[in-house]
């Protein structure tokens, strides 16, 4: 059930007539949410609701079991002089392992065991040693990414002490597999939102403003937008084609702004979905595009993920703490974890090494930089923040076409072709291939780069809300307008719902 689907916009105004009528009696409204969810999550394949369930019951018992608290709050300082955690330390490590060992290899089994069995098949057969794998060969389940590192989260951060264990089964369910956020997410904490689940909820006209707009800017970004650079995207990199240099360029920055739309547009509508019915979910972009280091381009792209992997991955590991070579190392790591997170590709693997070693260039050379140009007059520190953000959208347009690409012979292809000399000039030729792309691509994201432009320099994200009326209907109107063209199209997927 896509959220830009007729189906999805019946099933949530059928949710949002019974949780208006189950309002005053929180038991019931959240046992809705939990049917409604699991009817959500079961229109994709009913089969895999077991593993959510599964996952839940395991993660909510390991939770408890971790959680043997007296009175007080949660203490940071597990068992340091007794208090809530005082119990075996390494019992308590055994019953996080389970939880960490059941959740990682769900997910090791249904995502990774076929790339890495195939993989040692392969590398077994280039070493004179034919071996012919077994692979499994079932179904990647939906959204299997996201909701394992949300519930194990929670146990993690209750071995921690940040939080205690929760004593509802009914709401950690509801955490676990909460529609709007369950396929793609955001990623959220449980104490962020199982406060959210135990506490009454009313109904808010604000909110519900706000929720409803974030579903219409985050459908035309998906329908309007990314569908239709799609269309510019899929005909380059169909593994049998062999396009010349300007159209993969101009395919290479569709892709750039189509991944965009249509990720951080299906979180604005989980985001207003959630809204609607009263809870808040983190932000997941904000303006990444407009970074102009590879940090600080993780803290504005999927700041779910981005954050989950620097609490319960890189900071464990050591993070900066152990000198620069450990850094190094804890970056790599991270970075690698995060492309095979993605996908069980080798091209996601490189992906995740290219961004690594972005965050260590940018880590050496950034302080020099700053030093050099904080030299310079204000204009030209202006010029030159521009220049470095126009630098590193293009080093980001680089690495997805890492990610994007069927094989790394493609990779290789693609950029041989985009370093032929003529690639450059040839787009601005109106009658070729490369250059109807190019108009093409910026006619469908001028709206994009006008809101995105007065959200940067406004700092607020829902500027539009703040316009004049006149303003604000005329947005509305061309939102409207391109949602009726496009309505009837290909109903694609969201990207990440591979993921």
């Amino acid at each position: 059930m896509l959220f830009n689907s007729f189906a999805f916009a019946t099933f949530l105004a059928v949710v949002l007539v019974l949780y208006i009528l189950t309002m005053r009696r929180l038991r019931l409204q959240n046992a809705l949410l939990l049917v409604a969810s699991y009817f959500f999550y079961g229109c994709w394949d009913w089969r895999f609701l077991s593993l959510i369930g599964l996952s839940t019951l395991i993660d909510f018992v390991c939770g408890r079991a971790l959680d043997r608290r007296s009175e007080g709050p949660p203490n940071a300082e597990i068992g340091a002089r007794g208090g809530p955690y005082a119990y075996d330390p390494q019992k308590r490590k055994m019953i996080l392992w389970v939880s960490v060992a059941a959740n990682l290899g769900i997910l090791g089994l249904f995502k990774y065991f076929d790339f890495f069995a195939g993989s040692a098949a392969a590398l077994l057969t280039a070493i004179g040693l034919p071996l012919e794998p077994r692979l499994l060969n079932v179904v990647l389940p939906v959204g299997i990414s996201f909701y394992t590192f949300q519930s194990l989260s929670y146990t993690i951060d209750v071995y921690r002490g940040k939080i205690h264990s929760h004593n509802s089964l009914l709401e950690f369910a509801v955490f676990v597999s909460f529609f709007p956020q369950l396929v793609a997410g955001p990623i959220v904490r449980a104490r962020e939102f199982l406060p959210q689940v135990s506490r009454p909820r009313r109904l808010d006209l604000n909110q519900v403003y706000e929720g409803g707009y974030l579903m219409f800017w985050g459908l035309f970004k998906k329908v309007v937008i990314a569908d239709n650079l799609a269309l510019l995207v899929d005909g380059v990199f169909e593994p049998a084609s062999a396009p010349l240099g300007g159209a993969v360029l101009v395919a290479l920055y569709a892709f750039t702004l189509q991944v965009y739309c249509d990720f951080s547009g299906y979180s604005d509508m989980a985001r207003g979905c959630a809204k609607v019915l009263g809870f808040e979910l983190r932000l997941n972009f904000n303006l990444p595009y407009f970074a102009s280091s590879p940090s600080e381009f993780w803290r504005r792209w999927h700041i779910s993920l981005s954050t989950w992997l620097r609490d319960y991955l890189y900071i464990p590991l050591g993070g900066d703490r152990k000198g620069s070579r450990r850094t190094m190392v804890n970056v790599l790591l991270t970075m690698i974890l995060s492309g095979l997170w993605h996908g069980a590709a080798w091209t996601f693997v490189l992906w995740g090494v290219y961004h690594g070693v972005l965050l260590i260039v940018y880590r050496a050379v950034t302080p020099r930089v700053e030093r050099a140009v904080g030299i310079l007059p204000a204009t030209y520190r202006r010029a030159a923040h521009w220049f470095a953000v126009v630098l590193f959208f293009h080093w980001i347009c680089l690495g997805l076409l890492i990610f994007r690409a069927d094989s790394m012979a493609q990779i290789g292809q693609f950029l041989s072709a985009m370093a032929a000399p003529w690639c450059w000039w040839i787009l601005m030729g109106v009658n070729t291939v490369a250059g109807t792309g190019f108009w093409t691509l910026f006619a469908f994201v001028a709206p994009l780069l006008i809101v995105q432009a007065a959200q940067y320099y406004r700092n607020d994200l829902n500027v539009l809300l703040s316009m004049p009326v006149l303003v604000r209907g005329l947005a509305y109107a061309v939102m409207f307008y391109g949602l009726l063209i496009y309505e009837g199209g290909s109903n694609r997927p969201f990207v990440y719902f591979q993921f």
